[in-house]
């Protein structure tokens, strides 16, 4: 089974528990201060992935770790994967639990990229806007690309929608061109 798929199901079933349970923003909290640890510590992510570390000693390692920073029911899972010989996908299991929590709340990500700072109230009328047309909840993020003469590029997905100069320059250039 591929690491995406084992992944997946992993999150699924913990949203599901966390569902059914009421404690759905306990584990929210929980998994990203387990992301930030995984996040810090390179030495931790490469012991939960190696093979040479056997599946006790990735329990006891997890239970160091985060005896003081994550509930009973999040121990269990992370006893659950280890057990499982899934550890190692603890990073991967927090980014699927993320993406399905997003679409259960129907949240979508936006890269939105400008030649300048946008002012809080075209951020907001954009964000406005986008939201009205995806009929989606979203989160920015927000950058600068000074490459760009002026205009906005939004990233929804795989779908790209690209209103900058610079852009729009070298379409006239192909068409005049062609």
């Amino acid at each position: 089974m591929s690491s995406l798929i084992a992944s997946r199901r992993y999150a699924s079933a913990l949203l599901s528990a966390a569902e059914e349970g009421n404690f759905l923003d306990t584990v929210v909290e929980e998994l990203q201060v387990i992301k930030e640890v995984l996040g810090h510590s390179r030495d931790l992510v490469h012991a939960l992935r190696s093979p040479l570390v056997k599946g006790d000693k990735k329990i006891h390692i997890l239970e160091e770790v985060f005896r003081d920073s994550i509930g009973e029911k999040m121990f269990l899972f992370l006893k659950l994967i280890a057990r499982k010989k899934r550890a190692g996908l603890l990073p991967e299991i927090i980014d699927e639990f993320q993406i399905l929590l997003d679409e259960k709340r129907g949240v979508i990500n936006v890269d939105i990229t400008s030649a300048v700072q946008l002012s809080d109230e075209q951020a907001s009328e954009l964000i406005t806007t986008l939201a009205a047309f995806t009929g989606k909840k979203i989160r920015a993020r927000m950058s600068i690309d000074e490459q760009f003469i002026g205009g906005v590029t939004v990233k929804i997905g795989d779908t790209i929608f690209d209103g900058s100069i610079s852009h729009q320059l070298q379409m006239l250039k192909l068409a005049l061109v062609s």
